[in-house]
This record gives C-alpha cells, sequence and structure tokens, in this order.
C-alpha cells in the first residue's frame, strides 16, 4: 500500500462520547473520492465496559486507571474488527476521554499499535494531536469527510451542487458547512466547521443516572416535559455562543446546564435539554458563510423525535437524515475515520484552519504496523 492513487478497502472505528458502544464501517476510497460504502458493524460496551470508560471520563495520560482503560478500548475493537477480514487499514479513533485544546490538548484512550498488532493490519490513529500541537482545536474532524459525502451524493444525483449543511448529533453536537463544488475540502471556502454545543451526552447522562436506561428512546420521554425558558435563557448566554468558530467541545463544558435540570422532572428535564440541543444549533447557524440549501442530521439524535421536531421549529432551513440523500446516519463518524485513514496514508490533510483552526492544513495521524513495530508520524 504505497503512495498512488489506487482504491483501498479502509475500516473506520469509532468509540463516540455517548459511550454506548464501537461503530465499524467499511469504505472503499483513494483519499479523496468515496468509491464505495460497504459492510458495517457495532458492538455495545456492557453494563460494566460502560461503567468503567463513565468513570475515566476526564482523566489524562498519567492518571492512575488508565491501563484498565485502554485495554478496554482495544479489546473492543480488536473483537470488532475480526468480522471485517478484507480490511486493508483500519483507521482507529480511540475513546475521548478528555479534551482541552487551549490547555492540556486531547486524550484519546487506545494504544493504535497495540491494535495492529491484535489485528495483523496497519492502524492509523491519534488523528487529533497533531492538530493540537500546531495550534487548532483538535475537533472536529468529520467535516473533510462531510465534503466528500456532499460530493458523493452530487454525483449519484441525490443532492443538488451547493453548500449543505451535515449535523452530527453524537454526545457533542457539531455542524459542518460545505461546498461540493470546490475541487477538495481544504480549498478556501470548502468547509467550515464547529462544535453547535451539547447534543445527546447529557441526555443520555440523565437517563442513566434516574431511570438507569442507556438513552431517551425515541424521544418519548422529552415529549411528555416541558423546558424551562430560564435555564435556556442561562444557557445560551454562556460565552461559548459568542466565540468565532472554529471552535471545540469537551463533553462536559456545560455542567452548568446538567446541574441547572437537576431540581426538574425527568420529564421536564429531558425536554430542556433538547430544547438546549436545539438553541444552541440555531445560534451556531449564523455563524455559516451562507444558508444552506437543508441541513442533514446524522448521528444518534436523528433517531429522537423530540430533537428532531425541535430542530425544525428552530432552524430556518429543510432538516432532513442523512438518509435521505442515501447516507447511513448511524456509521457516518466510523466510514470518516475510514476515509481519513487512507488521507493519512496518502499525506493528504485531515483538518484545516476553516474546520479547526490550525494555521494551515494539516495530516494529522500515526500509523502503526503489525509485525515491525514500526510507528510513522506523518505531518503535512
Amino acid at each position: 500500500m504505497g503512495e498512488g492513487k489506487a482504491m483501498i478497502r479502509a475500516l473506520g472505528m469509532m468509540s463516540g462520547t455517548s459511550l454506548d458502544g464501537v461503530d465499524a464501517a467499511m469504505v472503499t476510497t483513494d483519499g479523496t473520492r468515496i468509491g464505495a460504502f460497504g459492510d458495517s458493524g457495532y458492538r455495545a460496551w456492557g453494563g460494566n465496559q460502560a461503567g468503567v470508560l463513565h468513570q475515566a471520563l476526564g482523566r489524562w495520560p498519567g492518571d492512575p486507571g488508565l491501563d484498565e482503560v485502554a485495554r478496554l478500548v482495544v479489546d473492543g475493537h480488536a473483537g470488532l474488527a475480526a468480522d471485517f477480514p478484507d480490511a486493508q487499514l483500519i483507521g482507529f479513533h480511540g475513546q475521548t476521554l478528555a479534551h482541552d485544546p487551549a490547555g492540556r490538548g486531547t486524550h484519546q484512550a487506545g494504544s493504535g499499535a497495540d491494535l495492529a498488532r491484535r489485528t495483523g493490519r496497519p492502524v492509523v490513529w491519534d488523528f487529533r494531536s497533531e492538530d493540537v500541537r500546531q495550534g487548532g482545536e483538535g475537533a472536529p474532524l468529520v467535516p473533510f469527510f462531510h465534503w466528500a459525502c456532499a460530493e458523493w451524493a452530487v454525483g449519484q444525483g441525490r443532492l443538488a451542487p451547493a453548500p449543505v449543511a451535515f449535523l452530527n448529533l453524537g454526545g457533542v453536537g457539531n455542524i459542518s458547512w460545505v461546498d461540493p463544488t470546490a475541487p477538495a475540502p481544504e480549498a478556501p471556502g470548502a468547509c467550515l466547521a464547529f462544535d453547535t454545543g451539547p447534543a445527546n451526552a447529557p441526555l443520555n447522562d440523565l437517563l442513566r443516572r434516574r431511570r438507569g436506561l442507556t438513552r431517551d428512546e425515541g424521544g418519548a420521554l422529552a415529549l411528555s416535559g416541558r423546558a424551562n425558558p430560564g435555564i435556556i435563557a442561562d444557557f445560551l448566554a454562556d460565552p461559548w455562543f459568542r466565540r468565532l468558530p472554529p471552535k471545540s467541545l469537551d463533553r462536559d463544558r456545560f455542567a452548568d446546564l446538567t446541574r441547572a435540570v437537576e431540581a426538574l422532572s425527568d420529564a421536564d428535564a429531558a425536554a430542556t435539554l433538547v430544547a438546549a440541543l436545539a438553541s444552541a444549533v440555531a445560534a451556531g447557524m449564523g455563524w455559516l458563510p451562507s444558508a444552506p440549501a437543508q441541513v442533514l442530521v446524522c448521528g444518534g439524535g436523528r433517531h429522537n423525535r423530540a430533537i428532531m421536531a425541535a430542530l425544525a421549529d428552530a432552524l430556518p432551513c429543510p432538516i432532513a437524515p442523512v438518509e435521505a440523500v442515501g447516507l447511513d446516519g448511524d456509521m457516518l463518524e466510523a466510514q470518516a475515520f475510514a476515509w481519513l485513514a487512507v488521507r493519512v496514508l496518502r499525506g493528504l490533510p485531515t483538518s484545516g484552519p476553516s474546520t479547526t483552526g490550525v494555521a494551515a492544513p494539516v495530516c494529522g495521524g500515526r500509523i502503526s504496523h503489525p509485525h515491525d513495530g514500526r510507528v510513522k508520524q506523518t505531518k503535512v
């Protein structure tokens, strides 16, 4: 797998901040264009595993107990990777435990070198650190892939050749405005991306604390409650919403919102958290270069009817799940790290000034090989 433009069958793997499990998805790509989407899979973290990961949130390298967490992350990914024997390359995001680009940096648990040895295949990993070292936010990293998805959808006749926005609702929300007519994702004017605010994480944490559930299934609880307007107003007064993008968030950046809903009933707390999510996205729309033709929603949040209804009310343009243009919203982030892995292999940029705030386009990531212990750092 040397230099060149041959298509590569890559497996992307993603365990998000919602801490529900590991997604895996195949993409055939040359690192620029998407040739084909392949099989996908999912493995949930068990109750004890999710608890171990949850307790490790906020920890940094050198803190106690992280060896167990790293082993757990690699074990979970290696087990799922075994279901994809045709993958030539693996893109491994690891599990984000802490993210503070202006301070201590970014921390994803799990060694790509260990995963390479376990799977017998090259692994691209540590996607964020180089961007942070060069002054970027280290997140979001999916926007360049969103450009590729839009370019693919235009080629398939599923999307008009006009700017569109992808709204990813995982633990944290992020939005990517992309112009699929641009020659490359790093080209000036091709992308603008930033985190919008909290998404599923506060709601999932609420359900875990109060009801022992992993999520508000379908948004039923939130739909039965009423949002507290005072809490929403206080939330939107946070200086975060006046900060220019690009910008990124730690999972627990809005702990004040979580504390504010503690006195509410379960239903009203859930409804308030949903309203906060939608209000944050609406506030973020004002930063986009132009109004997108539509907002395509991906990530687990699009399955929540309360969230989708709140977004439809709050946003000034049509919204739809990404399935409307032939994409898989459950696997888009995993697919992104397959595509990004091939870009790292080819030395192509994975982030840029308009997505992470880094001074110039940067190729982040390390490549670990399975048998000889080599680790190659790539930069642009």
